[in-house]
């Protein structure tokens, strides 16, 4: 394990206190704090970020109240939660959580407090599935050290305008940090490690900054999946399988991924032996990958150094690579209109996997490229491509822009409004931001597909509504599916309803 990580982890252990078993917590101390020092426990760094001119659509915050809940070690941040109202904030002492916290109020605020570097901890103890979910909008979270679960660190359901920053996620399970069906937000200065999925996974999103973040030992550092105005730059991924990836998964209801732009990170020795589940699409990539683009469109790669990555440093393709995903008709399985800016690659395909020596073998080559697109695209564009090691780059032309300076950021000026109940009624709200995270209609995931599960229960969405209440593993080649008791029954059912009614 990472040096870094251990002795942070060692730090954090020692910061928890003795397991209460079973005895009744000590409520929550509730502080109403008057109106108008109220900023004092506003989301920090806002007014820092607001007179920054280079960036000051990056000033997204979380309003606050004025009302302060002080959680004590040995005290639930669960049940903070249920007292608090919209606008609180909630902060957190240090100490070991042994909880899943549950979001669904709008406007709270959950910031861990560091004390001498002992941070709180939410222990998942290899039995709990997640540490954090949340389907309020404007929810910001921070200041954690969430290790051991099986599931999600964080995972967002259909939440907008949120802010996920200064977090340790080890060793949890599918993935680190997960926005599913999120507008407006930000992920930053997180540091998330050991993840069998992917470190950072934004799904099927709009407008969102992936920034400053250091993502390694996992199957993939940061995801772009099925999502629009997403801006991935200045993180450091290291040491997974595959670095950086942008694509689309076929057979999710939404069907387009494109305008991401990737700019000034490190891709660096991503050669980690790929310890995915087995058949899920994540599995399918190949050790050494720097980065990853199929299927997204207007996808703009600038100013990174992608360095040491075995098989190559940069890969466009097609759905050709999701060997157990289904195409789906609805997605264009091309990457139209790819641009490559100014970048640093050195001493990548060295030692290619089989999978990319079987497609050199055919184009007569031995070692991987810096640059490789397997579609060859002819709407592509590339800056000094005497730079770098390409194939299939052959039709691209010269970019007629060299930067992209003029965008600070994908988030925007002012808070989104909810996602409204006339655009999306409660069933498909909930398959949308829940289900379709592990559910495509017809590929793998992490669950099942929707097809599959349309023929084991056929007419019957209420036993669908109670299996996923209180779920058992009945498939070896599936993990186990976390609980979703957090939804009401009547929510299930709903998503139930809608996922036997769907056609692709």
């Amino acid at each position: 394990m990472n040096k870094l990580i251990a002795v942070v982890g060692a730090i954090a252990l020692l910061a928890g206190g003795f397991y209460l078993g079973q005895s009744k917590q000590p409520a929550p101390t509730v502080i109403k704090v008057p109106a108008e020092p109220r900023e004092k426990f506003s989301s920090a760094g806002a007014e820092e970020v607001a007179s920054a001119p280079a960036a000051t659509v990056r000033s997204l915050e979380t309003p606050t109240s004025g009302e302060l809940i002080v959680v004590k070690d040995g005290e639930s941040i669960q049940d903070a939660v249920k007292q608090a109202s919209p606008g609180a904030v909630i902060k957190v002492m240090p100490g070991t959580y042994r909880e899943t916290v549950y979001i669904d109020k709008d406007n709270i605020t959950l910031s861990g407090v560091i004390e001498q570097g002992k941070y709180p901890v939410l222990e998942g103890e290899g039995k709990r599935n997640d540490a954090i979910l949340y389907s309020g909008n404007g929810v910001t979270i921070e200041n954690f050290y969430i290790t051991h679960y099986k599931g999600n660190g964080v995972m967002g359901q259909a939440g907008n305008n949120y802010i996920i920053r200064n977090n340790f996620v080890v060793d949890t399970g599918v993935y680190g940090i997960f926005p599913q069906l999120g507008k407006n937000g930000i992920v930053s200065h997180n540091i998330i490690s050991g993840i069998e999925d992917a470190a950072i996974y934004v799904g099927m999103s709009d407008n969102v900054d992936v920034v400053f973040n250091q993502v390694y030992e996992s199957v993939a550092g940061i995801e772009i999946e099925n999502s629009r105005h997403a801006l991935v730059e200045g993180n450091m991924v290291y040491d997974n399988t595959g670095g950086i990836l942008a694509f689309i998964t076929p057979g999710l209801p939404i069907k387009t991924c494109g305008d991401v732009i990737i700019r000034n990170n490190f891709v660096v020795d991503n050669n980690h032996e790929n310890f995915a589940i087995p058949g899920s699409l994540v599995s399918n990539i190949p050790s050494g990958t720097g980065m990853l683009i199929m299927a997204c469109d207007d996808v703009v790669v600038e100013n990174n150094i992608i360095t040491g990555n075995k098989s190559a440093g940069m890969i466009f393709t097609d759905f050709s690579l999701a060997t157990s995903a289904a195409t789906d008709p609805d997605s264009e399985p091309n990457p139209n209109r790819p641009k490559i800016l100014n970048n640093i690659m050195r001493n990548n395909g060295d030692d290619p996997e089989p999978m990319v020596r079987a497609f050199l073998a055919t184009q007569l080559e031995a070692r991987g490229p810096d640059i490789v697109d397997t579609v060859g695209m002819d709407d592509g564009c590339i800056l000094n491509p005497e730079r770098y090691r390409t194939l299939g780059l052959d039709k691209y032309g010269e970019c007629e822009f060299a930067s992209t300076a003029n965008v600070a950021s994908y988030t925007l000026p002012e808070p989104v409004p909810p996602r409204s109940m006339e655009d999306l009624d409660k069933g498909k709200l909930a398959y949308y931001g829940v289900c379709a995270g592990c559910h495509a209609y017809d590929s793998r995931m992490i669950g099942p597909p929707a097809r599959i599960i349309q023929a084991i229960y056929m007419d019957d969405p209420q036993a669908i509504a109670d299996y996923a209440a209180n779920p058992e593993r009945k498939r070896e080649d599936y993990p186990e599916m976390p609980p979703q008791s957090h939804l009401d029954e009547e929510t299930r059912l709903a998503a139930a309803k809608f996922m036997l009614n769907l056609k692709n």
